[in-house]
C-alpha cells in the first residue's frame, strides 16, 4: 500500500475509532479519581419530555466527591434525582447538592434509585449511536461520557451489562 493511500485510509478510519470502541465495550470514562462505567439511557416514546441516565460511579481517590450535574443533548436541564418509596408511594425528587461518591466507594445510578434526569427534551431519544453528554463533579470537574441507548422500557443497557442491587 502506498503512503498516500495509507494516510487517506487512516484519516477516514480515525474519526470512527471512538464510536467503534463504544459499540465494542469501551464504556469506562475517567475524571481524576472518578471512574464512570457503562452509562446508558432509554429511547423515549414520541412526545416524552424527560428521560433518565444510569451508570456506576467509582471513586478511587482518598477523598469524597459529589456528582452535582451534567449535560445531555437536547436537554436544557439535567438534574441529579432519586426515586424512593415514601409511605408506600414511589416518589421522585431532585437531590439538592448532588450525590456523594465516598472515597474508595461506588454509587450505582439505576432505574428506581439515583439517576440523572434529562428535562425538557427537545426531541425523542432513539436507539442507535451513543449520545455524548457530561457529568459534573464538585472536585473532579467535568467528564465527557457516551450514553448507550437501550430500547424504550429496557430494564438495563443493551448487551446484558445490567447491574445488580444499588451500592452506596
Amino acid at each position: 500500500m502506498n503512503r498516500r493511500l495509507f494516510l487517506a485510509a487512516a484519516a477516514a478510519i480515525l474519526p470512527l475509532a471512538p464510536a467503534w470502541a463504544q459499540t465494542h465495550g469501551a464504556t469506562t470514562f475517567r475524571a481524576g479519581p472518578i471512574v464512570v462505567e457503562a452509562p446508558w439511557t432509554r429511547a423515549t416514546p414520541g412526545g416524552a419530555r424527560v428521560a433518565g441516565g444510569f451508570m456506576v460511579i467509582r471513586n478511587t481517590g482518598a477523598t469524597a466527591d459529589r456528582l452535582v450535574g451534567g449535560t445531555f443533548p437536547g436537554a436544557p436541564r439535567v438534574e441529579v434525582h432519586e426515586m424512593a418509596t415514601v409511605d408506600g408511594v414511589m416518589r421522585m425528587r431532585e437531590v439538592r447538592g448532588g450525590i456523594e461518591i465516598p472515597a474508595g466507594g461506588t454509587v450505582e445510578l439505576r432505574p428506581g434509585g439515583y439517576h440523572m434526569m434529562f428535562m425538557d427534551l427537545a426531541q425523542q431519544i432513539r436507539t442507535g449511536a451513543p449520545l455524548r453528554g457530561t457529568l459534573v463533579f464538585e472536585k473532579a470537574g467535568a467528564v465527557t461520557i457516551d450514553y448507550s441507548v437501550a430500547p424504550v422500557g429496557a430494564p438495563g443497557p443493551t448487551g446484558g451489562h445490567g447491574h445488580g442491587t444499588p451500592r452506596h
